[in-house]
């Protein structure tokens, strides 16, 4: 595997739609970004956060002492737990280290610099990273409004309906 520098290869993203690349100890498949769809969830635990961004944990443990924006909590139990916002910064740091190529010092800055530059969100969503949660939310409240419904009707329902002897 080539050494890779702070910025990206001239074309690599294009190159990388889906083959692997030669690392050390064999090859690695590279995966073109789709749209992930988190799981409406506040917490997650290390686990689930591994099969969402689809690398091992130890590689997720790694990725916490490189990146300090990565900040899991402990619950009481000790267990890691991330927040909505952790697994889409982890989906974030793996499309630049796999996609884009970038060094870990060079997604490090990449991160800095769209924060610095309140661009974060909008680079998340551009590269598909993030999303659905407009949809999460519309499809929770359509759910509501059914139950609700239900419930009215219920309401309205005499209460000999309910009584028969």
């Amino acid at each position: 595997m080539s050494v890779v520098g702070s910025e990206p290869q001239e074309g690599a993203a294009e190159s990388l739609g889906g083959g692997k690349i030669d690392a050390p100890g064999g090859e690695v498949p590279v995966q073109q970004s789709l749209p992930i769809q988190i799981p409406d969830k506040t917490f997650f635990r290390i686990g689930d956060v591994s099969d969402l961004v689809g690398v091992k944990p130890y590689v997720l443990r790694y990725w916490e002492s490189e990146f300090p924006m990565i900040s899991p909590e402990k619950s009481s139990t000790g267990q890691r737990v991330y927040r909505r916002a952790d697994v889409e910064t982890l989906l974030l740091i793996k499309h630049l280290l796999y996609q884009e190529r970038y060094s870990i010092e060079g997604a490090r800055k990449r991160l800095r610099e769209l924060r610095g530059q309140g661009q974060l969100k909008a680079f998340k969503q551009e590269r598909g990273l993030v999303g659905g949660e407009q949809r999460v939310r519309r499809d929770r409240l359509e759910k509501l409004r059914a139950q609700l419904q239900g419930l009215q009707q219920l309401a309205r329902t005499p209460l000999s309906e309910f009584f028969k002897l």
